[in-house]
């Protein structure tokens, strides 16, 4: 067994809920800033727990676009809820920063941890706060104006580094529920009020602090 399985575990107080045995049948994986750990719709077989770095976590409308769900940071798990409704990846997960994820497939979990009390509890305190991120990120793309919703996009994207790397910024506004032209405006005067700088694709940021005042909060998180 990979001996940093076990650290890890520690670290976050989860080593007592995996017996050995268990995390014998886990492995250690890397992603790499921008990497996609799956897509929406892709066949799930392995419950990932992710134990360094950031996720964005994004679903397709029915109108088809992609809107973020929210960013996660270690500890947390993707995965949980496709193990319990036995269905493909409901969202799209991928890397915002280098990222360290333990995985374990469906069927040892099925085969060593479906009758384990201590487990179940997990899995239900889990699947209950994803459900409550969800309504509140719908919630938000419903309530907040574009220019809070742009400046908490840019914040969570950037929790190591100033500089926004290669921003699309039609899938930047699809992200976030707007219009290509709207988000336009809105960064336009980020960049007039000395918040930002827009560049041959890329977005630095300068006043870390404004947009933080912007956002209220980093609702995404």
């Amino acid at each position: 067994m990979d001996r940093r399985i076990a650290d890890y575990l520690q670290q976050f107080e989860l080593l007592d809920l995996f017996p050995e045995h268990v995390r014998e049948e886990m492995f250690v994986a890397t992603y790499s800033s921008g990497e996609r750990l799956f897509s929406q719709s892709d066949e799930a077989d392995t419950l990932y727990l992710l134990v360094k770095g950031k996720l964005k976590i994004s679903i397709l409308s029915p109108e088809g676009k992609r809107l973020i769900l929210a960013f996660k940071s270690q500890f947390d798990i993707v995965g949980d809820v496709e193990y319990v409704r036995e269905c493909p990846f409901i969202n799209t997960v991928e890397a915002v920063t280098d990222i360290v994820v333990i995985g374990i497939s469906y069927d040892a979990l099925r085969k060593h941890m479906a009758d384990n009390a201590a487990w179940l509890q997990f899995l239900l305190q889990t699947i209950t706060t994803k459900f409550e991120t969800k309504t509140r990120a719908m919630n938000f793309n419903l309530l907040y104006t574009v220019d809070v919703r742009a400046a908490s996009y840019l914040l969570s994207m950037t929790p190591t580094q100033p500089m926004l790397e290669s921003t699309s910024l039609i899938d930047m506004a699809d992200l976030i529920g707007t219009s290509y032209r709207h988000l336009n405006r809105v960064l336009q005067q980020f960049e007039q009020a000395g918040w930002i700088v827009k560049k041959r694709g890329k977005i630095t940021l300068l006043d870390r602090d404004a947009l933080l005042e912007q956002a209220g909060q980093n609702i995404y998180e």
